[in-house]
């Protein structure tokens, strides 16, 4: 899937000069290690799918998803608290509300249909 998302999405804006860099598989630390009676923690760290800066500066962290499980939504809080300056945001392939959209539209579009079915039913 992410692979498709390259294909469909990055390199048509690197070709157009839109997207002036770009990372795939860039690692963030969320927490880093530390001690605690006298153990050391190891780090909680985060790969993201891809990084991009736009021409205009704009940094933003791309993860593509399916069904994010707990520990994913977890990481997400903990990117937003350690990196807020930065635009990250979930995307997923639905090819019913337009192709590749935002998560969270996603699953409001799920949610709505699944009420009107049952609204028709």
């Amino acid at each position: 899937m992410e692979m498709k998302y390259y294909r469909d999405v990055v390199l048509p804006r690197v070709e157009s000069g839109d997207i002036i860099e770009y990372e795939m598989q860039k690692p963030y630390t969320l927490q880093p290690k530390f001690k605690r009676d006298d153990r050391t923690i190891q780090p909680i760290e985060y790969v993201a799918d891809f990084f991009m800066r736009y021409k205009d500066g704009k940094e933003v962290v791309i993860d593509v998803k399916g069904c994010p499980d707990s520990i994913a939504k977890l990481k997400r809080k903990l990117f937003w608290y350690q990196y807020p300056d930065i635009d990250y945001q979930w995307v997923c392939l639905s090819l019913i509300d337009g192709g590749w959209c935002d998560y969270e539209y996603v699953v409001k579009q799920r949610k709505q249909r699944k009420k009107n079915k049952k609204i028709a039913d």
